[in-house]
């Protein structure tokens, strides 16, 4: 199979490029997976729109890096899971607290409804039980985060296969064993 490499900036395309342009003002870099995405200028927009779109939803910042983390899991990301490490620290959860959630258990019960959700629709390709789905709308979340919830799942999903397909170098501290 041919071996895919994180791409210089200057191998791409203009456009990508305005795009690496505005990634590095939210981001401070570009991280290896998404110069990657960047071989499709048209693939890293869709990505970055959709991410952007998603930031002012029902999901807080720590709630976004739970369902992150969940996924990640699922899927056996390690790229995405070390990203999301940092990224949910950031946010102020304990590292314990990404390793609880990657098991999908939380003290906080929204996080704990949201990660158990994000499982489940993950693994079983949209078809959760429906006690999860109730558990979700008993934490208090409505129908328009739910729609959130599979966009956010969706989206890391798209992250998470692109790692699986290319392997690049992670770039970010290893996230612990589980």
């Amino acid at each position: 199979m041919k071996q895919i490499t994180v791409p210089a900036p200057e191998e791409l395309s203009p456009e990508t490029q305005q795009l690496f342009e505005q990634m590095k003002k939210r981001l401070g870099r570009v991280p290896n997976l998404y110069a990657t995405m960047g071989y499709s200028s048209h693939a890293l927009k869709a990505f970055m729109d959709i991410e952007a779109d998603l930031i002012g939803g029902a999901f807080n910042g720590k709630q976004r890096e739970a369902i992150a983390l969940m996924v990640s899991e699922v899927n056996h990301c390690e790229y995405c899971l070390a990203g999301h490490t940092v990224a949910a620290i950031k946010q102020r959860l304990t590292m314990e607290d990404t390793l609880d959630i990657r098991r999908g258990q939380s003290s906080d019960e929204k996080i704990k409804a949201i990660v158990q959700l994000a499982k489940a629709v993950a693994e079983t390709r949209g078809y959760p039980a429906p006690e999860l789905v109730d558990n979700f709308y008993a934490a208090g979340f409505d129908e328009g985060a739910l729609m959130e919830l599979i966009g956010l799942v969706v989206v890391r999903i798209y992250t998470n296969y692109v790692f699986a397909m290319t392997r690049i170098p992670i770039d970010f501290p290893a996230a612990a064993a589980l």
